[in-house]
């Protein structure tokens, strides 16, 4: 994957959210050395270290200088971080990049994790049922988390068979569940750990 040289937005991801996507949380300090456990939202982790600088909310930029898997967790160490209390002062704190520079996908029914998050979902007859909370994948395919509009949230499978339409243009995609998912109006956060216990 190529890098192209950044052209930083006048402002930060705080100040110009529509110019940035989030990439990942910094989560809590790992070992003495300034690393620190993160959670990714990206589907893909190169992003973080491949495409341009990250940046926190402020716009300070970030870089990774180093990323890894240590079991189920993930690790990363940052350029200019040399210890455990300058980590720990990032905890919390989100990642960005700037949205330009993420690579074009050339596939037209393949997106952005990023970007399904916060879309409106409905169904086939335009009935709202809710938005995108996070992309997950537990290891048999990607799932939507469809928070409803009772507050409740269930999981539906990211296939084109369950999920036809994805309209970014408009806000919206159009799901057509497994028989019964809706109805049964199960609590994600009960079914499956959708995060670290960081």
């Amino acid at each position: 994957m190529g890098k192209r040289r950044p052209q930083r937005p006048a402002d930060g991801p705080a100040a110009n959210p529509a110019a940035y996507v989030a990439l990942a949380e910094i989560g809590a300090a790992h070992g003495v050395r300034g690393a620190a456990r993160i959670r990714i939202f990206a589907e893909d982790p190169d992003l973080l270290t491949e495409c341009g600088p990250l940046r926190l909310a402020d716009g300070r930029p970030l870089a990774i200088a180093a990323i890894e898997a240590q079991g189920n967790k993930i690790v990363a160490r940052f350029e200019g971080v040399a210890d455990r209390t300058e980590v720990e002062a990032l905890r919390n704190q989100t990642l960005y990049l700037a949205r330009e520079m993420l690579p074009d996908l050339d596939d037209e029914d393949t997106f952005y994790h990023v970007d399904l998050i916060g879309l409106d979902v409905v169904d086939t007859d335009g009935t709202a049922l809710g938005r995108v909370r996070t992309v997950q994948d537990f290891g048999a395919g990607d799932l939507i988390e469809v928070e409803r509009t009772e507050g409740k949230s269930v999981f539906v499978p990211f296939t084109l068979a369950c999920v036809p339409t994805v309209d970014l243009a408009a806000g919206r995609i159009v799901v057509e569940p497994p028989v019964g998912l809706l109805e049964d109006g199960g609590d994600a956060d009960e079914d499956a750990e959708t995060e670290d216990d960081a």
